[in-house]
């Protein structure tokens, strides 16, 4: 399927995680690819509901954007394509850390223990 998008740098995003999935026979980075892919999947996500399902010391990957509404009560770590500035504060606030999908990814090849959210 061809982009939808015309920025480079998700264009290429897309295409290493699909590399990425073939690669390591994972199909948790083709979904976040395809997601990427649609603007229409492409999601805005809350703290708050970032908070409400998960658990301190939990990786998420959110295939959008991660908006500062809410509270967030507990460590994560949170890989988006983008973060709101308040969203990035109260993710360090809480002793979690904040990363690029592409840092995920090299973190984690296997997307082991990743939750999708949005």
């Amino acid at each position: 399927m061809a982009s939808s998008s015309t920025n480079p740098e998700l264009i290429q995003l897309i295409h290493s995680l699909r590399k990425k999935s073939n690669e390591t026979k994972t199909a948790i980075w083709q979904i976040i690819a395809e997601r990427i892919e649609s603007t229409h999947k492409r999601t805005s996500v809350n703290l708050s509901r970032i908070s409400r399902y998960t658990r301190a010391g939990e990786t998420v990957i959110v295939p959008g954007k991660v908006l500062g509404a809410g509270k967030l009560n507990h460590q994560v770590k949170v890989a988006a394509l983008q973060f709101s500035k308040q969203a990035e504060k109260k993710i360090v606030e809480a002793k979690g850390k904040c990363m690029t999908i592409s840092e995920l990814v090299d973190k984690n090849p296997k997307g082991s223990n990743v939750k999708i959210i949005g």
